[in-house]
C-alpha cells in the first residue's frame, strides 16, 4: 500500500463491492461455481429481481462476474466469477475474519458494561 493517504485505494475497492446483495453475489458465486438467475434469488431470499439484475450488471461491467447466455427457448443465463473476480476471494476471507472478531469484541464489550451496571447496582 503506498504510505500516502492520498494515494490509497482501498475507496476504490469498496465502492466496487459496496451494494447491499453484491458482496452475498460473490461469496455465492465463490462457494457455489456457475449459477442462474434463479439458483441466485433462492439462496438470496429477501433480494429483489431488480436489485439482483442491477448488481449483476455492476458486476459484470466491472469484470467480476461474467455472464454467459445459451441461445436456446427460453433463454439459459449463467453466471460466474471470472478469474479476475476470483482474486477478490482472499479479500472478502480477509473481511469475513475481521468482522467475525469484531463482533466477538462487541460482545465482550457488551458483556463487560453489563457486568459493570450490575456491579454498580450492587453498590
Amino acid at each position: 500500500m503506498d504510505n500516502k493517504p492520498d494515494h490509497c485505494r482501498v475507496a476504490t475497492t469498496m465502492d466496487m463491492i459496496i451494494g447491499k446483495w453484491k458482496i452475498a453475489i460473490m461469496l455465492n458465486l465463490i462457494h457455489y461455481g456457475t449459477m442462474r438467475f434463479s439458483e441466485l434469488q433462492h439462496v438470496m431470499p429477501g433480494v429483489t429481481q431488480k436489485v439482483l439484475t442491477s448488481h449483476l450488471r455492476d458486476l459484470e461491467q466491472e469484470g467480476i462476474v461474467e455472464r454467459v447466455v445459451y441461445p436456446q427457448v427460453p433463454p439459459k443465463v449463467e453466471y460466474s466469477m471470472t478469474e479476475y473476480g476470483k482474486s477478490l476471494q482472499t479479500i472478502l476471507e480477509l473481511m469475513h475474519e475481521w468482522g467475525e472478531a469484531h463482533l466477538q469484541r462487541k460482545t465482550q464489550m457488551l458483556f463487560i458494561q453489563g457486568t459493570d451496571n450490575q456491579n454498580d447496582k450492587d453498590d
